[in-house]
């Protein structure tokens, strides 16, 4: 009788944390969630943070308050949430640049992607599109490839700064295809739209929304796409890997994460809420407006991602030599 007593309390003891885990899971979220943005208002990442918080707040019946923490390129927000509480109700809208770009570029950032947070959704990716001015005779990606292996140094690409997702993208392109091109640094996509649009810049790789207008209007001719398969904002323009550069796929993605050590439970819960407030209908299309398709996926495949997409562009850093400020 003695040890059964012992047994049984063993065996509540084991149960309980499980059990209140599951609780806190069942329960969660009961009060208002902070989705930090580590950028300032207005921007890309904010809008989408928005469009997603609208969207969770129906699924969860709770407000998602958007918490702007700009600085640092992105490292002063990311670290005030990997530093929160982890209960769940501090979350972190992270993307390929301070995720996985800032950990190849700086060694001293003050968070690590990997260990400072648990992925709990991937949520939106969207392609770059490579785009040259009129000027440039290459009507196709392995035309430009030609062109720029026929004279190595003397096209140009313009980017929204070093260090930058746009510039990544090119040097990826560069090292992918053995060539060679000179990067021109702007301090943002307007500037530099504004220089390739006049032929002073031969080449961008650029998001969506502002190189598809010049597109349309027969200033820039699009050549392809970063990502694996064709973006659903221009169909008709071919990838960059069916372009026959093998293997090529780079894509801007955003993800929601919680600090590490928040419960799996409450994680899994997170994952749910996140992706049925992705098939809301409307937002596909709210997505679109902003040259995003929505992801999801579980949290395993967002960590995945994270690693991979690390060493992806470790490389790349160490390959070009790239050094930021």
């Amino acid at each position: 009788m003695h040890k059964s007593l012992i047994g049984a309390a063993v065996l509540a003891a084991l149960c309980a944390p499980l059990a209140h885990a599951q609780g806190v899971a069942t329960n969660y979220p009961d009060k208002p969630l902070r989705l930090v943005v580590p950028f300032p208002p207005g921007g890309g990442n904010d809008i989408l943070a928005r469009t997603l918080g609208q969207r969770l707040t129906e699924v969860v019946a709770q407000q998602v308050v958007v918490d702007n923490r700009g600085g640092a390129g992105g490292a002063l927000g990311a670290t005030i949430a990997a530093q929160a509480n982890p209960d769940g109700y501090t979350l972190f809208l992270g993307s390929v640049g301070n995720l996985a770009q800032n950990p190849a570029l700086k060694a001293d950032l003050p968070y690590d992607p990997v260990r400072d947070f648990a992925p709990a959704s991937l949520v939106a990716v969207s392609s770059f599109m490579l785009a040259v001015n009129p000027s440039v005779p290459a009507k196709s990606v392995q035309e430009l490839i030609s062109l720029a292996k026929a004279s190595p140094g003397k096209l140009n690409y313009a980017s929204a700064g070093t260090g930058s997702s746009l510039h990544m993208a090119g040097e990826l392109f560069k090292y992918a295809t053995s060539t060679d091109m000179v990067h021109v640094p702007y301090k943002g996509t307007g500037p530099a739209m504004v220089d390739l649009v006049a032929g002073r810049v031969q080449l961008v790789f650029s998001t969506m929304p502002p190189v598809l207008p010049h597109v349309k209007t027969g200033k820039l001719r699009a050549l392809g796409v970063t990502t694996a398969k064709r973006a659903a904002a221009a169909p008709d323009v071919p990838t960059i890997a069916e372009s026959g550069v093998k293997g090529f796929d780079v894509s801007n993605w955003q993800g929601v994460l919680a600090p590490a050590k928040t419960p799996a439970p409450v994680i899994r819960k997170l994952n749910q809420d996140i992706l049925k407030a992705l098939a809301l209908p409307g937002m596909t299309e709210a997505l679109a407006k902003q040259g995003l398709e929505p992801a999801g996926g579980k949290p395993e495949a967002f960590a995945a991602l994270i690693k991979s997409e690390i060493a992806k562009y470790t490389k790349v850093v160490k390959a070009a030599k790239i050094v930021v400020d």
